[in-house]
């Protein structure tokens, strides 16, 4: 495949990414080991919430999402008022230029046809609709690759979702439910593939073998308040987390057992605090993982994990330590079901803590049979994410050579 002016193919990478959210990241270091190996004559640039930090990590060309820098903060005053609506207008040009620029965009996972966390449509949903608009306009193939989707409340975003997803040269979902969900908005998905979540693509460490003994558990926290639909209690929704999360891990210490603290977002270590203060003893500890793959690390050094936000369930899952689901979205069950691990879910919006610590105790019995089953499954994922990089091959590149895209399963080498 050629670009229009006979060069190399101009790839572009589109998202919240660089923003802090290791899931995120994560889905785009997936998205580009496969254009490296599959596709290295690629021209790969990027449009994202995190320029600077894509630029830094990734050695990609990389221009800001949003004009207005203050688009994720709340407006109050007249002139941010004025400064977001002013925004949109210079975005839709923005992107609409962008766009123009590649043969093919590709969204790499995350969960953007969603709303499981608080979002307003004029936000992330408007610039994806603009995306989708654009490469509509000027022939540009824009590709939502292996992302999330759910049912939708609010009628303006579920309208920017479905002009988006049916703007879209293809799609793909992480999970059915995705796909379900899409086909009830009234987007036709014939011929959509279902695959597991991108990050199945990134290197794995090795798992420490168990050692006989009780040892770390790592317990992987949120800033969590609930969906978009939850705004109303949103608060009430964040103490209860919060306090059953620290009667938890108080009870593990109790138990004489490690606890390392992980964050899978910025925003998460105001939990990650809250918790220390709470549960003042050298048996817990933080680690402020950079990108999935230390979170991975982390993981692999414990016994068991229990997690909340689904990166961090993913990247459990993927070394295979058995893992309890702190719950917050069906996303969150589906991966746990398809894992064999259904039976070890605790709603995220009412932690009761002795309950949780039976299921905990529970898991860690099973631990052995659990290990053998996350193994099998985890094989089963890599087959199925080569497939989808091969699916996106022939959707995107037509005229390429077919490659099949290797997917690592050693440890990931340092970056210099």
């Amino acid at each position: 495949m050629r670009s229009r002016s006979g060069g190399p193919p101009r790839v572009g990478l589109f998202g919240l990414l660089g923003s802090g959210n290791l899931g995120n990241d994560g889905s785009m270091e997936a998205v580009l080991g496969y254009l490296r190996s599959a596709h290295p004559e690629a021209v790969v640039d990027a449009m994202c919430g995190g320029p600077e930090v894509v630029a830094l990590r990734h050695r990609l060309p990389a221009t800001r999402l949003h004009w207005y820098r203050g688009e994720y903060r709340t407006a109050s005053r007249a002139g941010a008022v004025a400064g977001k609506g002013f925004g949109k207008l210079v975005d839709a040009v923005r992107t609409a230029a962008w766009v123009r620029r590649h043969e093919v965009v590709i969204v790499p996972g995350m969960g953007v046809l969603e709303a499981t966390l608080p979002l307003r449509p004029w936000g992330f949903p408007y610039a994806l609709f603009l995306l989708c608009a654009s490469g509509r306009l000027f022939g540009t193939r824009v590709a939502l690759a292996g992302v999330g989707a759910a049912p939708i409340g609010n009628p303006s975003t579920r309208a920017l979702v479905r002009w988006s997803a049916r703007l879209a040269a293809y799609r793909s979902y992480r999970d059915a439910q995705s796909r379900d969900a899409l086909r009830a908005m009234g987007v036709d998905t014939t011929g959509d593939e279902v695959c597991p979540d991108l990050a199945f693509a990134l290197p794995t460490p090795a798992a420490s073998p168990p050692s006989g003994t009780p040892g770390t558990v790592c317990v992987g926290v949120m800033d969590f308040h609930g969906g978009d639909d939850d705004r109303a209690r949103a608060e009430e929704i964040h103490r209860r987390y919060l306090e059953g999360t620290i009667r938890f891990v108080r009870a593990l210490v109790e138990d004489g057992r490690p606890v390392r603290l992980l964050t899978g977002d910025e925003v998460d270590r105001t939990v990650v605090a809250a918790i220390l203060d709470a549960v003042d003893s050298p048996l817990v500890t933080a680690a402020e993982p950079a990108s999935l793959a230390d979170l991975m690390k982390e993981m692999a050094a414990a016994d068991s994990v229990v997690a909340t936000r689904y990166h961090n369930l993913v990247c459990a899952l993927k070394v295979g330590v058995p893992t309890l689901a702190l719950s917050y979205a069906a996303k969150s069950d589906t991966l746990m079901a398809e894992f064999g691990l259904a039976a070890y879910r605790h709603p995220a919006r009412e932690v009761d803590a002795e309950r949780l610590l039976e299921q905990f105790r529970d898991l860690e019995k099973n631990a052995p049979e659990l290990r053998r089953t996350l193994a099998e499954r985890n094989l089963a994922a890599a087959r199925r994410v080569e497939h989808q990089f091969t699916a996106l091959t022939a959707a995107l590149f037509p005229k390429a050579v077919p490659k099949t895209h290797p997917v690592p399963t050693h440890a990931p080498r340092e970056t210099p």
